[in-house]
């Protein structure tokens, strides 16, 4: 896997990626961006809820569940200094379907959480407490 990262200037960065999409990134007014972009870590925190989120919803279509709507609310804390790096990460996934067994969807969490999350597994091998949750809402 290959990105190419490049400086837009002032703070912001264009990433390309290898699959020909981009990712602008840019900080805030105060350290010299302007805001055009999300900053680089909340695009790690995003691709671990991406990765999480994938991981979910391809487990419980395997599973023959019938997910409508999947959505993972991620709060995440970070270290005073710097390096400002992620302490504490929380994922609770609102899961919504018809029918869905609370087993299956418990075991799809904890799949992603142990065996699947790229992401996620080596944050919490970097040291990052993460947690996870869910509920499950029926589709109207």
């Amino acid at each position: 896997m290959k990105t190419k990262v490049s400086w837009g200037g002032d703070a912001k960065f264009i990433a390309e990626t290898e699959s020909g999409h981009q990712i602008v990134m840019d900080g805030p007014p105060d350290h010299g961006g302007r805001n055009q972009g999300p900053r680089p870590m909340e695009v790690v925190l995003s691709g671990m809820g991406g990765c999480s989120s994938f991981d979910v919803v391809h487990i419980l279509k395997k599973s023959r569940q019938q997910v409508v709507s999947c959505v993972a609310e991620i709060d995440a804390e970070r270290a005073d200094d710097v390096p400002s790096v992620f302490t504490k990460i929380h994922l609770h996934f609102v899961v919504t379907g018809h029918n869905l067994k609370e087993n299956m969807v418990a075991n799809a969490v904890k799949l992603s959480a142990e065996k699947y999350c790229s992401a996620s597994i080596m944050l919490s091998r970097g040291g990052v407490e993460i947690t996870h949750s869910f509920e499950i809402q029926p589709a109207q």
